[in-house]
């Protein structure tokens, strides 16, 4: 019996069954024309501050809904769509600048001048400023234009798991994550105003589209989320102690060019919340994270230090644009049966030389994950990406037989059939599906591809039963949260310079007991 089966043998059908999933996807809203709305965060959907189900994420033209925490995936889609579908019918009935949709691709759509792409602006208390300023800085620090990607951050957690075996976990998400861009990447393909006076190694496909042949996941590659700055930070994973120590430095070390910003403008604006490498947590961006829920005006990193990891959120997952909503209960399922795989298996310490394979291993994936015969890097010896991933999934099977034991029913064995299915014809993956719908239906326009796409999501939606009372209860939701954001406005007496510089002490990093011990 292997390390895995012994691991797996001593999870109880109760722990298995105490797994938990919730969602966090971000759309941005769009145009008929394709171009971005630029318009501000529609006044139904409630305040983008306190509202606990809708908000924004980047810009105040990229949606992001919340779920809660669920059993099951069919609870946690069927709370995804209810979300969506309030969305859409509150953004129908805005008439004023078109009918707005929902972007179905991670990829933005036609964007506007960088400095004209708008912030998210969440009211005039600290903590609302305090978010736009925040997104200020990401802007000045990395572009606007990169930061209205979209995607969907996929938050799971099961019973009786410690920080320590949370870390483990996420050593080997980060060597197995090749495996998800291959299998649900969906971004291959992006509009050519994206990458426009920028250098890329994109190839032009069509009028105004860009492409990789056999790219899956653009979002995961060299054109997102990344930056000169933090590819400086080689941050470990073996322990909460060490990954606490990376972040809470790179979160006090002054940065040059981020110095030479300053926090104001001339005029007095506020350019960013500290002169620092990450000005607060969220900026460090990962495939995958540990997390804690914070208490009202926690840090995320004291949350970690007091009370240990609580959740991992996986931030790799593209929008499936042809999912209403973006993913599937299958896509769930399977991430269900990954993860438990990355926390059963034996996961040796991480090192520099390893985390910079694997984030060679990431960028070739992103870009041409489905060109046959692909190598990648394991252990320093090149290793076929199918084999591997055949290797992974193979090991998966027990884990979903367990699930589904547990659970009862098939459903976890059959999202690991389905996958195992895919990796043998590649035509079928869901980046190669966006590239033949381009061309079958569409000139090769990225832009009309997803327009269509995400109108067939949209009337799919609205499609849906829907009664009174959902009616009623998210318009309660959304004015709860209205008067919320008031509340918080009204109570607010101390000078946001104060509030700012207060939430940016490393003091607040540092649980009491240690705070006079030196970082």
């Amino acid at each position: 019996m292997t390390s895995i089966d012994q691991r797996l043998a001593a999870l109880s059908p109760q722990r298995l069954v105490g797994m938990r999933r919730g969602i966090e996807k971000e759309s941005l809203r769009s145009l008929p024309t394709g171009a971005l709305a630029v318009t501000p965060h529609p006044q139904p959907l409630g305040s983008a501050l306190t509202h606990p189900h809708i908000t924004t994420d980047f810009s105040e033209s990229q949606v992001e809904l919340i779920t809660g925490v669920h059993a099951s995936a069919e609870e946690c889609m069927a709370e995804i769509t209810e979300v969506h579908q309030f969305v859409h019918r509150s953004m129908a009935g805005l008439d004023a600048h078109g009918e707005e949709n929902l972007w179905a691709s991670s990829m933005p759509c036609v964007l506007p001048s960088d400095e004209t792409i708008p912030l998210g602006r969440y009211g005039t208390s600290n903590v609302g400023r305090a978010k736009s300023v925040y997104r200020m800085g990401l802007g000045h620090r990395y572009g606007r234009r990169m930061q209205t990607i979209s995607g969907i951050h996929y938050n799971w957690s099961l019973p009786g798991v410690s920080s320590d075996e949370y870390f483990g976990l996420i050593r080997n998400f980060r060597r197995h994550a090749f495996l998800l861009l291959t299998l649900f990447g969906a971004s291959p393909a992006a509009c050519a105003s994206f990458v426009e006076g920028r250098p890329h190694e994109l190839q032009p496909i069509g009028q105004g589209s860009m492409h990789m042949p056999y790219g899956t996941s653009l979002r995961m590659g060299r054109l997102g989320y990344q930056s000169d700055a933090q590819g400086s930070l080689a941050v470990s994973y073996n322990s909460l102690e060490g990954y606490a120590a990376s972040l809470h430095d790179a979160l006090t070390r002054p940065y040059p060019a981020y110095r030479s910003l300053g926090i104001r403008n001339p005029g007095g604006e506020y350019n960013q919340l500290a002169t620092t490498l990450l000005q607060i947590e969220n900026e460090f961006y990962g495939t995958i994270r540990p997390k804690r829920t914070i208490r009202q005006g926690e840090r995320p990193l004291h949350a970690l230090r007091e009370r240990g990891v609580e959740y991992v959120e996986v931030r790799c997952m593209d929008l499936d644009p042809f999912n209403p909503v973006g993913i599937s209960a299958e896509t769930m399922r399977f991430l269900d049966v990954f993860l438990l795989h990355c926390l059963l298996s034996d996961s040796p310490p991480d090192s520099p030389a390893e985390i910079a394979e694997l984030a060679h291993n990431q960028h070739l994936t992103a870009a041409c994950g489905r060109q046959p015969g692909l190598e990648l890097r394991r252990n320093g010896k090149p290793i076929v990406l199918a084999d591997w991933a055949g290797e992974i999934l193979a090991a998966c099977l027990p884990i979903a037989e367990a699930l589904d034991a547990a659970e009862g029913g098939s459903a976890n064995t059959e999202a690991l059939r389905a996958a195992q299915a895919a990796m043998q014809a590649p035509d079928s993956l869901p980046s190669a599906r966006v590239l033949k719908a381009m061309a079958a239906e569409y000139d090769n326009s990225f832009i009309a591809c997803t327009l269509a796409q995400s109108a067939v999501a949209r009337d799919a939606l609205l499609a849906l039963p829907w009664s009174a009372e959902q009616q009623s209860r998210f318009e309660a939701a959304s004015a709860l949260s209205l008067a919320e954001q008031k509340r918080i406005e009204d109570a607010d007496t101390m000078p946001f310079e104060v509030y700012r510089e207060s939430y940016v002490s490393p003091a607040r990093l540092v649980p009491a007991r240690r705070a006079a011990v030196p970082a």
